[in-house]
């Protein structure tokens, strides 16, 4: 199996785009709906990976078969349809044994990518950050490891003398080790990068965070933007984003409320890519306030709401105060349906935001939303700062609302609202000596 050509846009004559056949078993515990939008979403996936999709072939099953993931007569159609379509590339919704990836590709004569696969390389492309990279890479390899004797077979390389060892297994274990080492060395790059992440988040510990998460392609680097103002990257693609990128709520509220973008989740995403982004997903865990983006527009958007709650519950999430946020209401074709599904969602889900992101006025209506949640935990206080203190004055108008100021003879005495523990720190940095004390 090998990965499609990357697609070059700035190329003049680009090259044309691999041609993808979809296939997938229904399994009979599997109803309809979740299969055809199992099936979609796949569709997606490679429209993303830049494939064009040329076609689908499904079977219903009791159980996928063992060798070969479909039964004889449907690989002899599948053979068929793809010399017809001239499909490179057969794409399938399950992740495959080793041994079931060869002997399909084998049976339909091109190479084969499973839903990890597929997955694996929009992530491979997508991550720009050191920290991603290093991610994607170890999955990827943890993934191939199981794979090079299946795809070894038949290959000189793999035959060796009697009992089949020789120069060919010793490739093989090479490989093997290989893989071994680069993991080993990747999984230090990242304990090096968490230590600077970790420490880039202790100076954020005692400020206001947001963490946008939801199913990807929920729109929530679109919201990112809105919030923020900032020029974050945004497209209608799956896994866009995989990056985390952290910006100050726009306009600025005292405190200072601080939003972070995360990577999308998706049904069957492969569990190694779930703990290897432990980095981005540490600023879900660290959160004050979790924005759940749904994507109010999708049929299938229950399932996908109940995904990015088993994702939060495996990463230990569950239990951070949380925001629905039922987000692309202005997708639907018409405003009658618009209003029916505003209105629906709102008994459903009393407590949630219902919005677009291209609507100002739903945007200010979040904005005021996130700032009333951090609004019910300040406290008002008194803070007396002597003269020879007054380097304070920054820490204290970033970090807190100035209800007023009164200049005294020895201090300047502010009246505040803001968190208590910021108070109380502030309080303590007062009372210090100054600070060309000896």
């Amino acid at each position: 199996m090998k990965p499609p050509p990357d697609q070059t846009p700035s190329s003049p004559e680009p090259e044309a785009r691999p041609r993808a056949l979809l296939a997938a078993v229904q399994l009979t515990s599997v109803e309809d709906a979740d299969f055809l939008d199992g099936l979609a979403e796949l569709g997606r996936l490679a429209t993303t990976l830049g494939f064009e999709v040329v076609g689908e072939v499904t079977q219903k099953r009791d159980a996928l078969h063992a060798g070969t993931y479909f039964g004889s007569g449907k690989l002899a159609e599948i053979a068929a349809l793809v010399e017809a379509k001239q499909a490179t590339f057969v794409l399938t919704d399950h992740e495959l044994s080793p041994s079931q990836a060869r002997n399909l590709e084998n049976a339909v004569d091109v190479d084969v990518m499973d839903r990890t696969a597929v997955i694996l390389e929009i992530f491979h492309r997508h991550a720009h950050s050191r920290a991603a990279r290093a991610q994607v890479e170890i999955v990827r390899l943890q993934y191939l490891a199981p794979r090079l004797r299946e795809q070894g077979k038949g290959r000189d390389r793999q035959r060796g003398g009697i009992g089949g060892k020789g120069a060919g297994e010793s490739s093989l274990e090479l490989d093997r080790r290989k893989i071994r080492d680069r993991i080993a060395e990747l999984t230090a790059e990242l304990e090096s990068l968490e230590t600077e992440q970790q420490t880039r988040r202790a100076r954020r510990r005692e400020q206001n965070r947001v963490a946008l998460v939801g199913y990807t392609n929920a729109g929530k680097s679109t919201l990112m933007r809105a919030l923020t103002g900032s020029a974050v990257y945004v497209a209608d693609k799956l896994f866009a984003t995989l990056d985390t990128t952290v910006r100050t709520l726009h306009p600025e509220t005292r405190p200072r409320v601080l939003l972070s973008d995360t990577v999308g989740f998706i049904d069957n995403l492969p569990h190694g890519l779930v703990s290897s982004f432990k980095t981005t997903l540490d600023e879900a865990l660290e959160a004050s306030l979790l924005l759940h983006v749904i994507d109010a527009s999708d049929r299938g958007w229950r399932r996908q709401m109940d995904v990015t709650d088993r994702v939060l519950a495996e990463i230990g999430a569950d239990d951070l105060p949380r925001l629905r946020v039922f987000n692309k209401i202005d997708r639907f074709a018409s405003a009658e349906e618009q209003v029916q599904a505003t209105q629906q969602f709102a008994s459903r889900f009393p407590d949630a935001v219902i919005m677009s992101a291209y609507d100002p006025e739903d945007v200010r209506h979040l904005h005021e939303a996130i700032a009333g949640h951090f609004q019910r935990f300040l406290v008002e206080d008194e803070l007396r700062v002597p003269y020879a203190a007054q380097h304070l004055r920054g820490p204290i108008y970033e970090a807190c609302e100035v209800l007023s100021e009164t200049y005294e003879a020895d201090a300047v005495v502010f009246r505040l609202r803001g968190p208590a523990q910021t108070i109380s720190s502030l309080q303590a940095a007062a009372k210090a000596p100054p600070r060309d004390a000896a």
